[in-house]
């Protein structure tokens, strides 16, 4: 059984991870620019140059949730202190099933939707972040002429 010292302890070390330059970047990438409306984006998006990046934020979410998976961080503890992986979730989840599917590996951030959608009432939050979303992009969009 996880002690809740032992939960806070691991968390810290992920935040040490997260402040990682690279990693950080990437971070900022996704949540920024990382907004497909199709799965064509989608793929585009993931397959282009910026794809390094894209699996560095899966990747780090997905061990991130496979802690709390496997109990060594208890899961409340961990979704009180780290919101982002419900954007990151929010983000990558329309196109999950085709993503698993076209790339064959069915696992793909299968830890990550384990963890975000045990939520209460996570649904009506991905939808309004999806909005939320939307709308930045759009107000990006008209701030640089586009």
């Amino acid at each position: 059984m996880t002690t809740p010292v032992d939960s806070a302890t691991l968390i810290l070390k992920l935040f040490e991870l997260r402040r990682e330059p690279m990693l950080r970047e990437a971070r900022a990438w996704f949540l920024r620019d990382f907004n497909p409306q199709t799965l064509e984006e989608a793929l585009a998006l993931v397959g282009g140059p910026r794809n390094d990046w894209f699996r560095m934020v899966i990747g780090y979410w997905d061990m991130a949730a496979s802690f709390v998976v496997h109990g060594a961080i208890d899961a409340e503890m961990f979704r009180a202190a780290n919101s982002e992986i419900v954007s990151t979730f929010a983000k990558l989840q329309p196109f999950l099933a085709d993503i698993r599917r076209i790339s064959r590996i069915p696992e793909f951030a299968q830890h990550i939707e384990t963890v975000v959608t045990a939520q209460p009432g996570i649904d009506e939050r991905m939808n309004t972040l999806r909005e939320q979303f939307r709308r930045m992009q759009e107000s990006r969009g008209r701030e640089s002429g586009a």
